[in-house]
């Protein structure tokens, strides 16, 4: 194996610090060329022998790294670089290919004459492409001009007397200027980190105004008992160009954003992206959690007329696969409720929860019964106590991310981008991000979605997600590639839990919805177990006569545990959860069945609503009842006074109280008799008629109450 080449570095070493470096042009088999690439030198001679005796002892060896070699792509090199490297290369082209005869001076300076004399450059210009081109690698780009190393890039420059920099335009008027000297650099420093690196927001402006006012004034002068300082002339000072420039090199950007706003809005909006999503991600079995408003207003089932507003939604996605494994739709927003029933709905056997809204589907379609190892949530569903039963019970580690990190949950705020991308078109009531103008519709009316139907075609959205959404920006690793596995959310995941086994738990139904389902005390009433204004018993709880008992003993307090989509029963508990009873809704509480918490507690607060709004009728009513009773009853106060006879006593007026009942009967019964024809054929006016009646009614009262009472004398002579 050829140890070195034709154009292979040689790197010389004398026993010191200091090497020489030669490239090797041409060689044979006892001699070689070659020139010191760091020397002003034409190429010289070197034995075969003596390099390999050199490499062999350790005094040479060969360099693997070129450094000296000009390596820039075509479309990268200026076309005024490109003109100067092809008129060199024109010049030296056919003398090249004359080797090793090239290397001989005689003959060299015989071609260099000749090309002197026909390009009209100088013999030395020549020698000098010539040992540009052999130093740089023998390439066309070796005649490239070095002016990419021109002004010391990078490098500052110290300062001197003499100004730096562009001369200023109008140096008769504002003077020369000043060099930024250290000094300055460091006053710039402390002005930037005390005016513009705050939450004030001062602008570069502001801050260089600020700085000259405080740093760069000879003294003070009084105008109306106020100090102003008076600041040096523009000759004397850095203009705010040098300010500028010297801020924009030492510019931090990631204190610039946390000083003056905040290190949440870095992290969210200007941090590196270095990483990946799916970064430590091997199997299915880590779980995202999230919940977005909907972007549409829906109307309740119990009346159509009464628009509910917008609907929570709550998604479980696994990360591996992005298969959504869980769903609830409600109406509260970032509640624990809420997650913990939309983690219930990831252990739910998906074709029974497809059927309660009339969709139909198979296993295969949505395979998903599984509680997940890890779940990832942000700090406002799945904090605080409510969750020791996810962590204690069912053993599910869970990661609250730090506030406004939503790109820490990606794929679940993506699936709701996604989401509104699908649905939203189609939905009446949808609401209008850009907001409504004057004269605009209001779309909050053109709302006609209930919770049921909205829930309906967010199922129909995940089926399809699941089954036949590609995954465009999916980075399938090396063992995806070998399988063929396509970036369908089912295919992953199915594929993930087939070779790398997932790290999903299985759990008994009853032991999950215990763990998760929401829990509250209801109360035990005479007319079944009170909740809400809902009413549950059982028939083991009725035998046991604990509503009788709440009749003589009164109320008390009862553990329970309720699905918020169906409040049609909940499970009743003491202190041990898995000791329950199912409790069913009463005749009575019927209008709630098959009805979520949320529409329930909608239609209550509106019931509530429409009382309190009849709350001033109802007592203007009342107030009505109670003047027109006080004015019949000063009107019956007024008739006694004035038709009652001052001589009888009271025991004589309550003396004859049967006496007068019966003739008081007895009139009743002439005056309602049903009379359907009459033989009288006389007409009479209508007051003379009720005049003449009211006359015979009288009469015949007090006949018949003389007759009443005579008879009760008769009777009490005989006794």
């Amino acid at each position: 194996m050829l140890r070195y080449t034709v154009n292979s570095l040689l790197e010389w070493k004398d026993g010191t610090e200091s090497t020489n470096i030669e490239r090797l042009l041409w060689m044979d088999d006892e001699i070689a060329y070659t020139i010191d690439v760091n020397k002003n030198k034409v190429p010289y001679i070197r034995r075969q022998k003596d390099i390999e005796d050199a490499l062999a002892g350790g005094k040479a060896e060969i360099k693997d790294d070129d450094e000296f070699i000009v390596v820039l792509k075509e479309q990268d090199i200026p076309e005024k670089h490109k003109k100067i490297r092809d008129r060199a290369w024109e010049v030296i082209r056919d003398m090249v290919d004359k080797e090793p005869d090239i290397f001989q001076s005689a003959f060299r300076g015989k071609l260099i004459k000749r090309a002197s004399e026909t390009c009209g450059l100088s013999e030395s210009w020549i020698l000098e492409y010539l040992k540009r081109y052999w130093k740089r690698g023998k390439t066309c780009n070796a005649l490239l001009p070095d002016y990419r190393n021109c002004g010391a890039k990078g490098k500052e420059r110290k300062a001197g007397n003499v100004k730096r920099g562009r001369p200023r335009t109008n140096q008769s008027i504002i003077g020369e200027g000043v060099n930024v000297t250290e000094e300055i650099k460091r006053i710039f420093r402390i002005a930037v980190n005390k005016y513009y690196y705050t939450t004030a927001k001062n602008s570069l402006t502001l801050t260089y105004e600020l700085m000259r006012k405080e740093y760069f004034s000879d003294g003070f002068k009084e105008e109306n008992g106020v100090k102003i300082p008076i600041i040096k002339p523009q000759a004397e000072i850095p203009s705010f160009g040098q300010f500028r420039y010297w801020f924009e090199k030492e510019r931090n950007i990631k204190k610039e954003i946390t000083s003056r706003y905040s290190n949440k809005k870095y992290q969210k909006q200007y941090r590196p992206i270095i990483g990946s999503s799916l970064d430590g991600v091997f199997q299915p079995g880590q779980f995202e959690i999230d919940c977005q408003v909907g972007d549409v207003y829906l109307v309740s089932r119990f009346n159509r007329n009464w628009v509910i507003g917008r609907p929570a939604i709550y998604a479980v996605i696994d990360k591996f696969s992005r298969l959504i494994c869980g769903l609830y739709i409600g109406l509260e927003t970032g509640s624990y409720a809420g997650a913990m029933m939309a983690l219930l709905n990831a252990t739910m056997n998906k074709v029974e929860f497809c059927k309660q809204y009339g969709i139909k589907i198979e296993e295969k379609d949505w395979p998903v019964h599984h509680l997940p190892e890890t779940i990832i949530a942000d700090r406002g569903e799945l904090e605080g106590g409510n969750i020791d039963n996810l962590i204690n019970i069912l053993n599910v580690k869970v990661q609250n991310t730090p506030p406004y990190r939503a790109d820490l949950k990606s794929a679940v705020e993506r699936f709701f981008g996604l989401t509104n991308e699908r649905v939203k078109p189609f939905l009446p009531g949808k609401i209008d991000l850009e907001g409504r103008e004057r004269g605009d519709n209001d779309y909050r009316t053109a709302a006609k979605l209930d919770l049921h139907q909205f829930t309906q075609i967010m199922i129909k959205c995940i089926l399809y997600h699941n089954n036949h959404y590609h995954l465009d920006y999916y980075k399938r690793d090396q063992d995806m590639l070998e399988d063929n596995v396509s970036c369908i959310p089912i295919e992953l995941w199915n594929w993930g839990i087939a070779n790398r086994g997932g790290m999903l738990r299985t759990t008994s139904e009853d032991v999950v919805k215990l763990a998760l389902m929401p829990s509250d005390i209801a109360t035990v009433t005479p007319k079944g177990i009170r909740y809400k204004d809902m009413y549950y018993t059982s028939k083991s709880i009725l035998k046991s006569g604990v509503f009788a008992d709440a009749r003589t003993k009164g109320l008390r307090k009862i553990k329970i545990s309720y699905d918020p989509r169906n409040m049609e029963y909940i499970y009743v508990y003491n202190d041990n959860p898995s000791e329950y009873e199912k409790c069913f809704l009463v005749d009575a509480s019927n209008r709630y069945k098959d009805r979520a918490i949320e529409e329930i507690e909608y239609l209550l607060a509106v019931e509530k609503m429409q009382r309190e709004r009849n709350k001033d009728n109802v007592a203007q009513a009342k107030t009505q009842l109670i003047a027109e009773i006080e004015d019949i009853v000063q009107q019956a106060e007024e008739d006694y006074k004035s038709e009652t006879s001052t001589v009888e006593s009271d025991r004589q007026r309550v003396k004859n109280i049967r006496g007068n009942r019966n003739a008081e009967k007895t009139v009743r019964r002439l005056e309602e008799v049903f009379d359907l024809g009459s033989d009288n054929e006389d007409y009479q006016s209508p007051d003379k008629e009720k005049e003449t009646l009211e006359m015979d009614t009288l009469e015949l009262l007090l006949k018949k109450q003389k007759e009443v009472m005579r008879d009760e004398g008769s009777d009490d002579t005989k006794r």
